[in-house]
């Protein structure tokens, strides 16, 4: 690494208070395009094959769709993705690890394999970031912490509301592991996303302060949660007003929203954030629309549709962070880029101060 994370992270609250910071696209939706098979996620067609191939050949469970595995077995495919965000203008790359918790892996019989997973990630999107930073636009690596497919707030039983299949300590520890990775990795700032369970996000938080405290470091923090229909509420029954309460301790960098809605329908979302963390920098990766199994992105808006849509909230100065969610590719990246880019941030006052690693 060129620099330690708490170096290259002291100069994004400078650069979020002149400019709106472009995060990049979806993952998911760029690796359907390749079209990988069993044996591809396997790593079979790697420019190097055999060893990670020869690896999980014989792996006893079914592992296409595990998208996290990618990173061990096909780096060409996750590097060439962030390389095409990057040049279609983005400034923050997510790292390939929304399910690379050992709690998510398990389904896979792959839990033992999450810290792995996470730091070969790290390591991928640090290497394209180095490359495509420049002294005039330096790019960063966002750890991602995704939700986990088990929640402890919500009952996976409807006949026994009170019954769950993750406890906040397993929640904790599989946070822990994942953070410490991102961090070792390169990441510049860690992500927490696609918050469906309050609860959920309690335990990563905590996992991350845990980490914080042991190593000496801090990195900023994103926290983005989502809205999952017209009720206004995230999954686990509350609104965007109380789960901004109930995350604020945590003191974010930047407080936003992703997934489950378009911009047009997360605009009075994005609008009610506004209101009640106006210390705090205000983030939004909206999805590409509604689902459309007959769009070549599976849903339906081209980016000229979604750079619109985003450009009006930036227009509105309610936006610091924008970028895309499912169904958004390079190509809706690069025109929201080119529709913000004239338009202010949204302006902010507060101060951010990081503490070096001892």
């Amino acid at each position: 690494m060129s620099q330690p994370n708490y170096t290259r992270a002291q100069a994004l609250p400078e650069i979020l208070n002149q400019r709106i910071v472009i995060l990049d696209g979806a993952m998911g939706t760029m690796i359907q395009r390749f079209k990988l098979g069993e044996d591809q996620y396997r790593g079979a067609g790697a420019p190097q094959p055999g060893g990670q191939h020869a690896r999980f050949k014989d792996h006893n469970k079914d592992v296409k769709g595990n998208n996290e595995l990618l990173s061990l077995t096909r780096a060409d495919v996750i590097t060439d993705i962030h390389e095409r965000y990057l040049a279609a203008g983005a400034d923050l790359i997510e790292t390939n690890t929304f399910g690379a918790t050992s709690v998510a892996q398990a389904d896979y019989d792959m839990a033992h394999l999450a810290r792995e997973m996470n730091l070969a990630s790290a390591k991928l999107a640090r290497a394209a970031c180095d490359k495509f930073s420049t002294p005039d636009k330096p790019r960063y690596v966002a750890g991602a912490l995704g939700p986990t497919p088990k929640t402890a707030s919500i009952s996976p039983d409807v006949n026994d509301p009170g019954a769950r299949n993750v406890t906040f300590e397993e929640l904790r520890a599989a946070y822990y592991e994942q953070v410490q990775a991102l961090v070792e990795g390169g990441s510049d700032v860690l992500l927490v996303e696609t918050i469906f369970d309050t609860l959920n996000a309690k335990a990563a938080l905590f996992a991350i302060d845990e980490f914080f405290e042991a190593s000496g470091e801090c990195l900023p923090l994103i926290i983005s949660g989502t809205v999952t229909d017209a009720s206004g509420r995230i999954l686990s029954g509350q609104t965007v007003t109380a789960f901004w309460y109930s995350v604020r301790h945590a003191q974010p960098l930047a407080i936003g929203l992703n997934c489950a809605l378009g911009a047009a329908l997360m605009r009075p979302y994005i609008q009610e954030l506004n209101r009640v963390a106006p210390d705090t920098f205000i983030s939004c990766y909206p999805n590409a629309g509604l689902p459309n199994p007959m769009s070549d992105t599976g849903f339906d808006e081209t980016p000229e549709v979604t750079s619109r849509l985003v450009r009006e909230f930036a227009q509105e100065g309610m936006v610091n962070i924008v970028g895309g969610c499912c169904g958004t590719t390079p190509d809706h990246i690069e025109a929201i880029a080119e529709a913000v880019s004239p338009l202010p941030t949204r302006n902010l006052r507060r101060q951010f101060f990081y503490k070096e690693a001892a």
